[in-house]
């Protein structure tokens, strides 16, 4: 049978600006690292400003056509992505792996997500719906149009890069605006570059996105405040993320924001849980991607009844997970994005060892590869359960009973994702309801694994709400507009308002 699969992409040494792939202004290059290897993917020439000013402009003026285009049109698009994505499956899966460091299986969930996303944006222009709105004026009818914001500014990180993009531009795209993109810089491929080939092989008009590789010191502050961009959508750190609000505050025009911060996510597990259930699931919910992702069980807090046998069948799963070159498909844990994460995790731990924290499982670095490291006893006060750790690190924290368990478990500036496991499922939802966080899981871990749902979270966790009805929302206005079909007349004194009040009360 003839070989069928497409020639791969290549050109990636250009940035797609304003309808054309070129170099980037800068007059700088940064190299694109497979954080295993250590090989060089590609060299991209960075953005400037002038680039970023241009990628809006170009963005702007390419969206007024595409916002008038039919909603099926904008769909095809959409739908057509999807069928790109499935034909360069194994290509997608692959630049995964070597940019972003994720294991085989991390690059499949990831490819599953992103692909669900291009599914579900080709019925989002089906659902921008206008308003019929009352009126108390004899003979005047209110309506309310739903329309697109114009041009949307995306940033987004290098963790899960192919589907937190896909997350914002494919809806945003899909509703009717034009897009700017900056992807991260450890993930420029996959976070960017890659999603707009995808798009542009599936027809979309060029000018209406543009990926923008940059140093945040020259095209970071600008990309907020530039005047054409009306909603800024960023996936990232919390500290970023409240730098990102106050830009947008202050810029020339207020940005309105759609943010997904950081996460504290604790794994619940109450006296009554299905303990393998439980156990199984911290695993996967807590090593994931080398704990890498802004979702994952970041504290696993288990109730004193469960505590010892919980530690044991954790740690002896985990001691059993394969750890090292993730192109592999058995590996589940590869290497940390780069060496200044690595550091920062090391870091950690040597303080959690100086503080007298009960390692359980530990190891030093092979290259970017951390392997699973689990503290046991830790308290909620301590810096391993204070702070998002975004690594391959477990603490585990004792409860007296599920009053203090719900005390922990909300103790914290972070409100995303969580998880509880309980025998008693209506327990679990009561417990469940309880938790200050966006998104809590019965008998599940907490990394989100359905595209449609109303992803978002609490307290230093973000606002707005991504996916489904909730990105339309998020990527379009209303415009009230009044239509008098009766002649009015309009009051000229005082006392002739208060006659009409007092006819329409009653009065």
């Amino acid at each position: 049978m003839p070989d069928t699969a497409p020639t791969p992409y290549d050109g990636f040494d250009r940035l797609p600006i304003a309808g054309s792939w070129r170099a980037g202004g800068a007059g700088r290059t940064r190299a694109d690292v497979d954080p295993f290897s250590g090989e060089t993917l590609v060299e991209i020439p960075l953005a400037d400003a002038d680039d970023l000013d241009a990628a809006y402009r170009a963005a702007r003026g390419a969206q007024r056509d595409w916002a008038a285009a039919l909603p099926a049109e904008r769909a095809a698009v959409m739908a057509a992505a999807a069928q790109v994505m499935e034909a360069r499956r194994e290509e997608i899966v692959g630049w995964l792996i070597h940019e972003a460091g994720s294991t085989r299986l991390k690059a499949a969930l990831e490819w599953d997500a992103a692909h669900a996303v291009f599914l579900e944006a080709a019925t989002l222009p089906h659902l921008v719906e206008g308003r019929l709105l009352p009126a108390d004026v004899p003979g005047k009818e209110g309506r309310a149009y739903r329309q697109p914001v114009g041009v949307v500014g995306v940033i987004s990180p290098w963790n899960w890069p192919l589907q937190l993009t896909a997350r914002s531009l494919a809806p945003a795209l899909a509703v009717g605006n034009g897009v700017v993109l900056k992807p991260a810089s450890d993930t420029p491929v996959t976070g960017g570059l890659l999603p707009a080939k995808i798009l542009e092989q599936a027809g979309l008009p060029g000018g209406l996105l543009s990926v923008l590789v940059g140093a945040g010191s020259e095209i970071g502050d600008a990309f907020v405040t530039h005047a054409i961009p009306r909603v800024i959508s960023f996936t990232g750190s919390t500290p970023v993320g409240r730098g990102i609000a106050r830009l947008a505050a202050d810029a020339p025009i207020i940005k309105r924001l759609e943010l997904e911060l950081g996460g504290n996510g604790p794994l619940v597990v109450l006296d009554d849980a299905d303990l393998e259930l439980a156990v199984e699931a911290a695993v996967f919910g807590k090593f994931l991607h080398q704990g890498q992702i802004c979702m994952i069980a970041n504290r696993l807090i288990v109730d004193d009844r469960l505590y010892d046998a919980f530690l044991e069948g954790f740690v002896e799963r985990v001691r059993a997970l394969k750890v090292g070159d993730p192109a592999d498909p058995d590996t589940f844990v590869g290497p940390i994005i780069n060496r200044r994460q690595l550091d920062g995790l090391t870091a950690r731990i040597a303080h959690a060892r100086a503080s007298g924290a009960r390692e359980l499982l530990g190891g030093e670095p092979d290259g970017l590869v951390l392997p699973p490291h689990v503290f046991a006893d830790v308290s909620n006060d301590d810096e391993l359960a204070r702070n998002e750790l975004f690594g391959p690190i477990a603490p585990v924290i004792r409860s007296r009973d599920e009053d203090e368990a719900l005390r922990i478990a909300n103790d914290t500036e972070y409100g995303l994702s969580s998880a509880v496991f309980s025998a008693d499922l209506g327990r679990g939802v009561r417990f469940a309801r309880r938790v200050e966080a966006g998104m809590t899981h019965v008998n599940d871990q907490p990394v989100n694994d359905l595209p449609f749902n109303p992803f978002g979270g609490e307290k230093n966790s973000g606002i707005g709400r991504f996916n489904g009805r909730w990105a339309v929302d998020a990527f379009t206005s209303d415009h009230w507009v009044t239509v008098q079909h009766a002649p009015r007349r309009y009051p000229t004194s005082a006392r002739e308002v208060e006659a009409q009040v007092g006819a329409s009360t009653g009065g």
